[in-house]
């Protein structure tokens, strides 16, 4: 069960400026090989620990280790997009809606050193093409509002690209699997952990 103050400052990070009083503090974990101190704050996903679907996404899915085009989708104070960062050197580009876990990722990937640009979902150039895009989808939006995401970006993965995804099995991460492939996505279950399933998709 979510905590109190999880619920509360995690009810408003759809919101493009959330309006919550800010309660600054630092998560740490471990990813990429290191550990791992974020900055974070109320009003941005799973502000006051990391979130157990992202950390079995960073424990399970193999991180790139070449230089590459990577995208965190729904990428909150940043956990994936820092992640991917570290472990390849190489480009990433995290993408939220909310402008309070934008400011956080700029200045956790500033303070880490990585190469991040965090950005609304509308100034992500068009032709803009990914090596391999992560998500931790935000199941709360509903299945329609999810698929129509997920059909948005999955089209952007490079032609021999894969997208790693974490969805709650009890959520309807099974059924995803399905819909993704019968959409022209091959997607198989790669690996799960505590109720939660990571999927690799394969670009069509």
């Amino acid at each position: 069960m979510a905590h109190n103050d999880e619920v509360t400052e995690s009810e408003h990070y759809f919101a493009t400026r959330p309006n919550s009083q800010a309660k600054p503090r630092t998560i740490d974990f471990e990813a990429a090989g290191r550990q791992i101190s974020l900055r974070t704050d109320s009003g941005v996903f799973s502000a006051s620990r990391l979130d157990p679907g992202t950390a079995v996404l960073l424990r399970k899915a193999p991180l790139p280790t070449r230089p590459g085009r990577y995208l965190d989708l729904g990428c909150g104070y940043g956990p994936i997009a820092v992640s991917l960062g570290l472990a390849s050197q190489g480009s990433v580009t995290a993408v939220d809606v909310n402008t309070r876990a934008l400011e956080l990722v700029r200045s956790n990937a500033a303070e880490l050193g990585v190469e991040v640009t965090a950005t609304t979902p509308e100034e992500v150039p068009a032709d803009a093409r990914f090596d391999q895009i992560w998500s931790n989808p935000p199941i709360r939006v509903g299945k329609a509002a999810l698929h129509e995401l997920l059909e948005q970006w999955l089209p952007r993965l490079a032609p021999d690209g894969v997208a790693w995804l974490v969805v709650a099995r009890h959520k309807g991460a099974d059924s995803l699997v399905d819909w993704l492939t019968e959409r022209g996505f091959p997607t198989v279950k790669h690996a799960s952990q505590k109720g939660y399933r990571v999927l690799r998709v394969e670009r069509a």
